[in-house]
């Protein structure tokens, strides 16, 4: 069983930085497929970032603002999230499955963190 703790999350003004840690315990985590979602009250986790076999995926609301990368060493992955709106108001999820997952599929992932509160005022 890989736990994930996800950390990083905060209240931001618009423009703003955040980056989130996603932490595994599994020792194996490189080469697990690892994504962010987020949701808001009421609506489905959306994809945000998706890092696979070296490859990186992110959804259109997050390109040009998000990075996603990880660190073999740590076991973790980041979120770097730059350029803040109120629309990016969400909990933020870290996701992981192993091997090769869709990464735009919150239904293929094994594995879920507690998530993260990100808050983004205008």
């Amino acid at each position: 069983q890989v736990q994930l703790v996800e950390s990083g999350g905060g209240l931001v003004q618009a423009g703003g930085s955040l980056r989130l840690s996603c932490a595994a315990s599994e020792r194996t985590f490189s080469t697990y497929t690892v994504a962010w979602y987020r949701q808001t009250p009421g609506k489905e986790r959306d994809f945000v970032a998706g890092v696979r076999d070296g490859n990186t995926y992110y959804a259109d609301s997050a390109k040009g603002r998000f990075a996603i990368s990880r660190d073999n060493a740590k076991n973790t992955v980041y979120l770097q999230m730059n350029t803040l709106k109120p629309e990016d108001t969400a909990v933020y999820y870290c996701a992981a499955g192993a091997g090769w997952t869709n990464v735009f599929s919150a239904r293929a992932f094994e594995y879920w963190g507690q998530g993260t509160q990100v808050t983004v005022s205008s």
